[in-house]
């Protein structure tokens, strides 16, 4: 891919569920070449309703592969996607590398990376900034890593949400390595939902080398996620499971008072949480220090910890 490709704004030529540009069911595919997919997306992005609606159409998503196996992506550009930029569903052994995502910090649901029911994942030496997660891994995921991606605008890279639909899978062996994230409203998170229909897992977790400028929330785990305006129904505490979790030297400034936020759910307790060298100071300075707060969860502590840890 080489060239300029332009996405129709016209919604109505994608049909109900289609995306844009779709790989399915191949083995040993190779897309590379330094093109650029243009979704064309903001005259869309006014009619997505998913940031205010849980029932909502969902707008085509850039680049997407479905039931690939052994997938390489170098060196291609992603711009301005009606939803998503770049979905990974079922595939195995996919590792993508050098690619650059953008879309505005106010465009809905521009997800760079989204990964789902996915094994053996590389996503590496990227540069993404949009108006939602850098990298999003979603559940029923195994083996994934992510490093060496520098992520601003957007939300951070996260883990979730969880535990929002019946039946999902279990989510073990992510590594989150060597990244840069900047001006983010999130840094390294992890969400899951109230009212999980059923039971599930995360775990084998590590963020680890993770420089943080001017972030909102640098490590928050957050079992009580909703992005509505209006959540009292999800009264039920999440059934997601956390466990064996590893914050490794996370460096750098936060623009929220509160740095650490790690709120487990009630009915099962995050456990096994470990933060090692931890060092956030407030990004306006003045001498105050950030400080973190911890619910149903026994955190475990070494080296450094600014802020101090949860009293």
């Amino acid at each position: 891919m080489q060239g300029y490709l332009k996405a129709t704004t016209d919604l109505s030529t994608y049909g109900p569920s289609a995306d844009w540009v779709e790989f399915g069911s191949v083995d040993g595919l190779i897309l590379t070449g330094g093109g650029t997919f243009d979704g064309q997306g903001a005259k869309s992005w006014p009619f997505n309703k998913c940031p205010m609606s849980k029932d909502c159409n969902v707008l085509p998503t850039n680049i997407k592969f479905v039931s690939t196996t052994n997938t390489i992506v170098r060196g291609i550009t992603s711009l301005n996607s009606k939803f998503f930029h770049i979905g990974l569903v079922d595939c195995k052994d996919f590792s993508g590398s050098g690619m650059k995502i953008s879309a505005p910090e106010n465009s809905p649901n521009t997800d760079g990376i989204h990964i789902e029911r996915s094994s053996r994942v590389s996503i590496s030496e990227s540069v993404i900034g949009t108006g939602d997660d850098c990298v999003s891994i979603g559940q029923g995921n195994s083996q994934i890593s992510v490093t060496g991606v520098t992520c601003g605008p957007g939300h951070g890279i996260s883990v979730g949400s969880l535990g929002r639909y019946a039946n999902e899978g279990d989510v073990k062996g992510l590594l989150v390595k060597d990244c840069k994230l900047s001006g983010t409203k999130n840094g390294i998170r992890i969400k899951t939902w109230a009212n999980s229909p059923n039971a599930s897992f995360a775990s084998n977790i590590t963020f680890q080398n993770i420089v943080m400028n001017k972030v909102a929330n640098p490590i928050i785990i957050d079992q009580k996620y909703c992005p509505y305006s209006s959540c009292s129904s999800l009264q039920t505490p999440s059934r997601v499971k956390l466990s064996d979790i590893y914050f490794k030297n996370i460096r750098g400034t936060s623009s929220s008072p509160v740095a650490v936020t790690l709120e487990c759910s009630k009915g099962v307790p995050c456990q096994n949480v470990n933060l090692q060298d931890v060092h956030l100071d407030l990004s306006d300075g003045g001498g105050t220090v950030t400080t973190a707060t911890c619910k149903n969860v026994i955190v475990k502590y070494s080296g450094t910890q600014i802020p101090p840890p949860c009293g």
